[in-house]
């Protein structure tokens, strides 16, 4: 997994690294935003422009932060409250739109 987004992100949602990101991998929750292993190619144009310093290389992500790692995988693998099945990958965050809900990980923090 490339890129992480960690905790920092939470109920700020500040979309700025979704505008930069070349192959629109950056997914919308509920509370915070999540981007798709499978669909990032490592660029790092999103980390720069994160106002709240979330993002990061996930060999990077702080000590404290390293559960979100696992947990931003889970976004896509995992069956989401309100969803059928999991979300995949769909090919682009715009296609899909937000999805409104996150991970229980996020959810009861």
């Amino acid at each position: 997994m490339p890129y992480v987004i960690a905790g920092h992100c939470l109920d700020v949602m500040d979309t700025s690294c979704t505008e930069e990101c070349p192959v629109d991998c950056i997914y919308e929750g509920e509370r915070k935003l999540y981007i798709n292993p499978k669909e990032c190619i490592d660029c790092g144009a999103c980390e720069p422009v994160c106002p709240v310093e979330a993002i990061s290389q996930d060999r990077r992500v702080a000590d404290d932060m390293e559960e979100h790692i696992e947990d931003n995988r889970r976004f896509f693998t995992e069956v989401l409250e309100g969803r059928e099945e999991p979300l995949g990958a769909p090919g682009g965050s715009h296609k899909t739109g937000p999805v409104g809900v996150d991970t229980p990980m996020v959810k009861d923090l």
